[in-house]
């Protein structure tokens, strides 16, 4: 189990993700997008010690842990920097995926509708 003083920058994003999604943009979204999204993020390598959030854009809620209802649309694998610069804006998520930044498993289409424009515009980060 990681050390939990070693906070992903991703943890205070998905935090921001939830409020987001309670507002009316957020609700927009998910009538939208409508698609459930896994993210497993790794502090330093992908694969390692993985914190694992569900994004559910079908109920328009983020929550701790592998999503219950049965397989996401997609889950994508990320570094937890690598993760946040593409939900900043600041990393394609196409350029992320072709030099392996992100890793995707389920629906290619489904994961194509994942761009920064699901994530808040961040306040301060």
């Amino acid at each position: 189990m990681a050390d939990s003083t070693n906070q992903l920058k991703s943890d205070a994003l998905l935090e921001q993700m939830k409020q987001h999604l309670a507002s009316d943009a957020g609700k927009e979204l998910t009538k939208k997008i409508n698609l459930v999204y896994q993210f497993n993020i790794a502090p330093k390598k992908i694969g390692f010690d993985e914190v694992i959030y569900t994004v559910d854009l079908k109920k328009g809620e983020v929550c701790k842990g592998p999503y219950e209802g049965g397989k996401p649309d997609a889950t994508f694998s990320f570094k937890d920097e690598d993760f946040v610069k593409v939900a900043l804006g600041k990393m394609n998520p196409q350029i992320a995926f072709m030099r392996g930044a992100m890793k995707i498993k389920g629906s290619l289409s489904a994961a194509q509708k994942f761009t920064p424009d699901i994530f808040p515009k961040p306040s301060k980060m």
